[in-house]
């Protein structure tokens, strides 16, 4: 299956859905939107509508309207875990960012909305003399794409963190859940690629401790990403998730993936679990590579690497593609 060959869709009345949009307070909407500027892979087409709510009510709105036309939604936070199609996104595109990204501390609670930026909350806590956000220093992204995934490193996660979740569903219509109805899983939640539910804040429960302690697991865990991991190049973090176990990396590197090529797509030869964009590569590049990763681990080891990037835009069964 090529990443390339994705499908023209029906545009299910963009035109009266832009009219609505248009109407709505509290957003800004753009058509035709590149999307390559929003990812750290800097690699992306474009959405036919794209969205920033400034707030919940708007994005509330935005949404209601999305479903009363029958278009589809999705979601970009940080875009620091994703892999955008060339061809872009149909329908509409939702950025929650610096817009949406109010913090309110209380004692060892905090209460943030999805916008805000994960190691920035790390080193709020760091400050407010609070442990459990130590290992989220070095991970780039938002608080909302972070819950959605579970994001993890060093031991911990979000999951041991989040008290209360608060959501938009499709409709419109604001939910709540505790963090037991999160069913949080590895890498995942009930919120990833739902559809249903856009996590719009959360509570959090942090622990007081020793600042100086705090800052040197912190200070650790970021001397540690700094030396494993291809900094301050154009990736979207892990490519596959870690097989029970074992590690994606140590499997890509042992089967001798590290180096390899697509276009202007490369597999880090730092941490093979990453994957690099060196200038000018494009999706289908990137597809293309780890596919190939894929094909190489499940030769050599009969392990079938599952993937931890999100692919947006792509076609239907992209993501579970057997190589």
């Amino acid at each position: 299956m090529s990443a390339a060959a994705v499908p023209a869709r029906p545009r299910w009345g963009a035109e009266t859905l832009g009219r609505r949009l248009a109407a709505i307070a509290g957003i800004t909407v753009r058509a035709g939107e590149p999307l390559a500027r929003y990812t750290s892979f800097r690699i992306g087409g474009p959405a036919d509508w794209f969205v920033v709510p400034e707030t919940t009510a708007g994005l509330a709105a935005a949404l209601r309207a999305a479903w009363e036309e029958g278009c589809p939604v999705t979601v970009l936070g940080g875009g620091t875990n994703l892999l955008i199609a060339d061809e872009g996104v149909r329908g509409m595109v939702v950025r929650l960012g610096r817009p949406l990204s109010r913090v309110e501390w209380d004692g060892a609670s905090v209460y943030a909305q999805a916008g805000a930026s994960l190691p920035a909350l790390a080193k709020q806590a760091l400050q407010r003399h609070l442990s459990g956000l130590e290992f989220a220093a070095g991970i780039p992204g938002t608080l909302g794409g972070a819950i959605a995934m579970n994001a993890g490193a060093h031991d911990g996660d979000m999951a041991r963190i989040v008290r209360r979740v608060e959501a938009v569903r499709r409709d419109g219509t604001a939910v709540s859940f505790t963090g037991a109805e999160c069913r949080f899983r590895y890498r995942g939640s009930r919120f990833l690629g739902s559809g249903e539910w856009i996590v719009t804040g959360a509570h959090l429960e942090l622990v007081p401790d020793d600042p100086a302690a705090v800052a040197a697991r912190m200070a650790h865990y970021l001397e540690r990403r700094r030396r494993t991991q291809p900094l301050g190049t154009r990736n979207a973090g892990s490519i596959f998730k870690n097989p029970p176990g074992d590690y994606a990396g140590r499997l890509i590197e042992a089967a001798g993936c590290k180096g390899w090529r697509e276009g202007d797509a490369e597999v880090s030869t730092l941490h093979g679990n990453f994957i690099i964009n060196r200038g000018g590569a494009s999706a289908a590049d990137v597809y293309r590579l780890l596919r190939r990763v894929r094909r190489r681990v499940k030769e050599r080891f009969g392990v079938s690497l599952e993937l931890e990037v999100g692919l947006v835009g792509f076609p239907e069964g992209a993501e579970e593609d057997e190589v």
